[in-house]
């Protein structure tokens, strides 16, 4: 038997005729499916004789049979197995050049110039089970997240169990690698190519890295064998099938996603019969999720995820030492720990290299977010595509770019405005129906189908929305709803409705981001400021606090603005703490009398060398009456310390006012156009109880 024959074992043929039998074929019927001239193969097959073992092969797969288990074996004679030890040997030292002449190194974005892949690669993590093919509900996806006392969350946070890239390429012999656009498909691919060649995974394979895009668009159409002949000179077609036929190769291929339309059936097809008629190889495939809808019926389709932390300081301690900064990469984490939004951006492969690049130009992150975030869009939207010369078929041909822009913009907002950070698949398409049905030549009778066709190619050219469990989707990051939804209410410039939301935390960063989106911020300033100042209005009590606050902060005087003053007494009368309140007073203190009453009042504390809960004790035993004393000093001495005895209706509306004032301050000292009247108007009047400011506003100033 030679190695492009093969003979079915005696028990073999016995389950291959109940196969038969079972599925009511007739050899006739056989015939035309495997595409033979006669019966004759079949009718030698089931008398025990050899015939072609790609005919053997698909006579298995047609009816459902495993080949190791109808074939017979026989041992390689010693030299049949020195004869394909040094067939790879010699086609592993051949193609050694060009896998490391095109998987060596990494070029991307604005870089300029390649990076060895070896020092800067980060392993990556495979999920088992697809994110959007979870049955999930929403309720189940917001778990941890609350609208009401808003925390920042990260919504593509995945709970499944992750496993390492290399184990689960050595789990499955045929592999489909799903991931969102910059997820670092293809450097894992090349990582996994460099590995083998290098003799460190599978080094007894000989690895074929094709790059489908260029396969597909080979002027002569080859067939997979024949291009892989291609590229290793000197060697024919029939060498190279005897390696495939001993299973000794690593097949990559990478970028079935970038294929043209026009060509997807052609090069779908070709690796589908190339995969059956050598099933004894490796095939790893990579493609971007909701990118191609053809299932592969062999391989097992896993999905790149996210970076976590580990992976993301990995990433940038090996980024800055190739640039032999590594101070600058621990001033990078830090950053990046302390701006939440950015962080959240870090977890894919592509973002945090452009983050990477930022920085380095700059040497910090850019105080104007919108515009960091307006290039990691730019980047998803058209740079990565066109940097590596790919062109995609326009779902809809009337979607330009500011068109894309302007739609994620409804679609943020809409939902932003709902609170739903996760969207049912028909609310979505239905947002983006209302939109494209007024662009130039939109067919209502196509609508649907074009609206649905519009979510899916977000999702897979440019990955900022991304299908989280079966019909339900999300942006691929918080930062990036908020950064749309800002976008949105900027460019509509309906600035009284984005105001209305100034007391919701979870719409700070939407403010921050509004104010740089605009060209001139004066009007939303002066919005935010006639919102706040009617936060109180109509609370007689909360009116005199606020007056009492700006007598104080007159009374004193120091090297700060009145605001700033205004400020500091607010927070002081609203929020004591115990465990700060001398050190406060002491520093308030101003002549000897006083500075006598708090020492006295100091020495009562508890000893500092007391543990926590000695202290914690002495506090609740003597604390109420320890600070009563301190508030009657404070009052006799600086007309401080008064217990408003304010609800707890007027504690919630004053923490509003004060974190209000505090968001409306962000935006002014952020990265945006602001006048100098404006920005002198707003400061003068911070925290200034409605008498005043109108009094101010009747006198002109």
């Amino acid at each position: 038997m030679t190695g492009r024959s093969l003979r079915a074992s005696a028990e073999g043929i016995q389950i291959i005729r109940k196969a038969i039998k079972r599925d009511n074929w007739k050899q006739e019927e056989l015939k035309e499916q495997l595409g033979l001239q006669t019966r004759q193969p079949i009718t030698r097959l089931l008398r025990g004789e050899t015939i072609e073992r790609s005919t053997f092969e698909e006579l298995c797969h047609l009816l459902g049979l495993k080949l190791e288990e109808v074939v017979e074996t026989q041992p390689e004679s010693s030299e049949q197995s020195r004869d394909i030890e040094a067939l790879v040997g010699q086609l592993r030292q051949q193609i050694k050049p060009l896998i490391e002449q095109r998987c060596g190194h990494m070029k991307v974005l604005d870089m300029t110039s390649p990076i060895g892949l070896d020092s800067i690669y980060t392993d990556v993590n495979i999920l088992e089970k697809i994110t959007g093919r979870r049955g999930r509900e929403i309720a189940e996806l917001m778990q941890g997240a609350s609208l009401a006392n808003f925390d920042r969350f990260c919504i593509g946070d995945v709970k499944e169990k992750r496993v390492p890239g290399l184990e689960a390429v050595a789990k499955f012999s045929k592999l489909m690698i799903l991931g969102k656009p910059g997820a670092g498909k293809t450097t894992f691919l090349k990582h996994l190519a460099m590995q083998c060649i290098g003799g460190r995974f599978q080094g007894d394979r000989v690895p074929f890295f094709i790059t489908l895009k260029e396969f597909a668009e080979e002027p002569k159409q080859p067939e997979v064998l024949e291009y892989c002949s291609q590229q290793i000179l000197g060697k024919g077609v029939e060498s190279l099938k005897t390696l495939f036929q001993s299973g000794r190769a690593l097949l990559f291929l990478d970028g079935l996603d970038e294929v043209r339309d026009a060509d997807a059936n052609r090069v779908l097809r070709q690796i589908e019969q190339f995969s059956r008629q050598f099933p004894s190889n490796q095939f790893v495939i990579t493609c971007r999720i909701a990118a191609r809808e053809y299932s592969f019926e062999q391989f097992t389709e896993v999905e790149v995820t996210d970076f976590n932390e580990a992976q993301i300081a990995d990433f940038v301690q090996k980024w800055f030492q190739h640039k032999d900064d590594t101070v600058k990469a621990e001033q990078f984490l830090s950053k990046l720990k302390a701006e939440k939004p950015i962080r959240e951006l870090a977890g894919s492969p592509l973002l945090l290299t452009l983050l990477c690049l930022v920085s380095e130009e700059a040497g910090s992150f850019p105080s104007n977010r919108a515009e960091l975030y307006g290039r990691g869009v730019d980047v998803l939207l058209t740079k990565w595509d066109v940097k590596r010369n790919i062109e995609r078929g326009q779902v809809y041909k009337g979607l330009s770019l500011k068109r894309k822009e302007d739609l994620l913009s409804r679609l943020a907002r809409t939902t932003f405005e709902a609170g739903n950070y996760f969207f049912k698949q028909r609310e979505a398409v239905g947002l983006i129906a209302h939109y494209i049905q007024n662009l130039p030549n939109a067919n209502p009778a196509a609508l649907e189908v074009d609206s649905a066709a519009v979510l899916k190619s977000i999702e897979a050219q440019h990955g900022l929305l991304v299908e989280r469990a079966q019909g339900i989707y999300s942006f691929s990051h918080l930062t990036f709803h908020e950064y749309f939804t800002a976008r949105a209410f900027a460019a509509s410039r309906d600035l009284g409705a984005l105001v209305t939301h100034i007391t919701e935390k979870r719409w700070r960063e939407v403010f921050l981001l509004a104010v740089q989106h605009l060209s001139d911020a004066d009007e939303l300033l002066r919005l935010m400021k006639a919102q706040i100042d009617q936060l109180l209005k109509g609370d007689e009590q909360l009116q005199r606090f606020l007056q009492w606050v700006n007598e104080k902060a007159k009374s004193v005087k120091v090297p700060y603005k009145s605001a700033a003053v205004r400020a500091f007494y607010l927070a002081l009368a609203h929020d004591l703490a115990h465990d700060l309140a001398h050190d406060l007073a002491l520093n308030l203190a101003r002549d000897l009398e006083l500075q006598l009453a708090l020492q006295e009042l100091r020495d009562r504390l508890p000893a500092e060398s007391l543990s926590g809960a000695d202290r914690d004790q002495w506090w609740q035993a003597n604390g109420a009456a320890w600070a009563t004393e301190l508030r009657a000093v404070m009052i006799e001495h600086r007309n401080i310390g008064h217990d408003w005895q304010f609800s707890e209706a007027q504690k919630e509306r004053l923490q509003d006012y004060y974190e209000a004032n505090k968001l409306l301050v962000d935006c002014l000292n952020s990265e945006c156009y602001v006048s100098r009247e404006v920005r002198q108007e707003i400061e003068e009047t911070l925290l200034l109880p409605l008498s005043e400011i109108e009094g101010r506003e009747k006198g002109g100033g």
